[in-house]
């Protein structure tokens, strides 16, 4: 596979997981009811995220409230709201920078400093998986503690929810696409650097009658 065809491909995946990122910031199913032993009223589910609460019904009803203070959030859910917004900002930085790097745009002369452009918005949206990663394993630690501690009760046991799938999804798909974006960026960079050859062709001598030597054309 060309370079360019790596770069637009690794630039595909990154976008498509930095909107995974930030629609798994906003869903409330971080953390979800869990139904078990005593547990069995599925009259209501409740749903935990960054932003808000929400209860819903068995009838289909969904009640949703956002979060009235910062300050009295826990502390993964603060560290969760700065990390994925910043993985959202940054995730914007990160394709404006891959675009006027790309190969297939002229924001930037070709050679080195082009790839290298190239290369930083790759490294930039591996960044951003990395980033994203933290809130999405310390929520689901957090839920698995919880869920085997014998002291917390019943009624308030909580499983993953939703959202840290699709988190967890959209940041395979931004190292693997930051990861593409380099390496498309890094053949670009070799390849600046091989001397291209040169071919010479000898001129046509014209015989003494005239026309040219046969030989010329073999």
């Amino acid at each position: 596979m060309s370079s360019v065809a790596l770069e637009i491909l690794g630039l595909g995946l990154c976008i498509v997981g930095w909107v995974g990122i930030i629609v798994a910031c906003g869903l409330p199913m971080w953390q979800v009811s869990a139904f078990l032993e005593s547990n069995i009223v599925t009259a209501q589910t409740i749903w935990q995220g960054l932003w808000m609460n929400c209860v819903v019904q068995s009838t289909g009803q969904m009640q949703c409230k956002v979060y009235d203070s910062v300050l009295a959030l826990k502390p993964e859910v603060q560290a969760g709201r700065a990390l994925t917004v910043l993985v959202a900002l940054l995730g914007l930085v990160a394709l404006m920078v891959t675009v006027a790097g790309a190969q297939c745009t002229t924001c930037v002369a070709p050679g080195k400093a082009k790839a290298r452009v190239a290369a930083a918005g790759g490294a930039l949206y591996v960044l951003c998986g990395l980033l994203a990663l933290v809130p999405l394993c310390w929520f689901a630690n957090i839920v698995i503690s919880e869920f085997y501690d014998p002291t917390v009760p019943t009624s308030q046991k909580r499983e993953m929810g939703s959202a840290l799938y699709i988190g967890w999804a959209a940041t395979a798909l931004l190292l693997l696409g930051g990861g593409l974006v380099c390496c498309g960026a890094c053949s670009a960079a070799a390849r600046e650097d091989l001397p291209f050859p040169v071919k010479y062709s000898a001129p046509r001598r014209p015989t003494v009658n005239g026309d040219y030597d046969k030989k010329n054309y073999v």
